[in-house]
């Protein structure tokens, strides 16, 4: 069998413009994700890592130092905490990559719930980074990056709701992923910076184009708009807007006392 796959890229077209991902049964009779990309195709296990392998008879990276740090704590109870090393870091980077590839990948095939499953592993990811990397700027390496991917795992977890009209349910996740990259932007001292961040940015444009949306249903409109009074009622104390605060607990009262009770 040749080793040359031009095959496969012609009849495969690249497009600059729009990803192109399929999923394809493989010679060993399972399903795998591929994207095309400009010099070539990355194929991708749909479960586990997404290169197929299992490092140190895990499931991923993530694992197996989680599993060194739980050992490391247990047996050096007066020790100085966990670290991971420079070479730890490096991979973990790269298992964040190869598993960045394959959540936008389920995402633009609208598999959402495996969108949300990897976007999970990287946030977690991160975390780890976070608490257990030797230097700040290694730290900073993995961080910069939560804010993008809160908002795809917001995305990934309020879409499907959405399609199933539970608004209510839908823009508390949305707030929830808010939340998130503000506590990211308390974090690093940025919050001079919420109008340039492209994520928090879009997460609070999809919530005011949910709730400007005429095709509720009743039962659903005011568990929805209740989710964001609230929201605002916390941004209003926040910044001491006591009449506006007022106002929205009115709001909330009524909406409250409007909703139909279980019979």
């Amino acid at each position: 069998m040749s080793d040359d796959i031009s095959s496969i890229l012609d009849f495969w077209q690249f497009d600059p413009d729009e990803p192109v991902v399929r999923i394809i049964r493989g010679t060993d009779g399972r399903e795998k994700v591929q994207m095309r990309v400009d010099l070539g195709v990355l194929q991708m296990e749909m479960a586990g890592r997404p290169d197929g392998q299992r490092p140190f008879g895990c499931e991923s990276l993530l694992e197996h130092y989680r599993r060194e740090q739980q050992a490391y704590e247990s047996s050096h109870l007066d020790s100085a905490p966990f670290e991971l090393d420079h070479e730890a870091c490096a991979r973990l980077w790269r298992e964040s990559v190869q598993y960045y590839h394959r959540y936008l990948a389920f995402w633009i095939l609208e598999l959402y719930d495996l969108c949300a499953r990897d976007t999970r592993h990287n946030l977690e990811l991160f975390e780890f980074a976070r608490n257990h990397a030797p230097e700040e700027h290694i730290k900073f390496h993995f961080d910069q990056w939560r804010p993008y991917v809160t908002m795809m795992h917001t995305r990934a977890v309020a879409t499907p709701m959405l399609q199933q009209n539970h608004l209510g349910g839908a823009l508390h996740v949305i707030d929830q992923g808010i939340d998130r990259i503000h506590d990211f932007l308390d974090e690093y001292d940025l919050n001079d910076k919420e109008e340039a961040c492209q994520e928090l940015q879009n997460l609070e444009r999809w919530r005011e184009e949910i709730l400007a949306r005429d095709n509720w249903e009743e039962e659903s409109e005011p568990t929805a708009r209740i989710e964001v009074l609230r929201r605002q009622l916390r941004e209003a104390i926040q910044n001491e807007a006591f009449e506006e605060a007022a106002s929205l607990r009115d709001q909330i009262r009524r909406l409250s006392e409007d909703r139909p009770t279980d019979s």
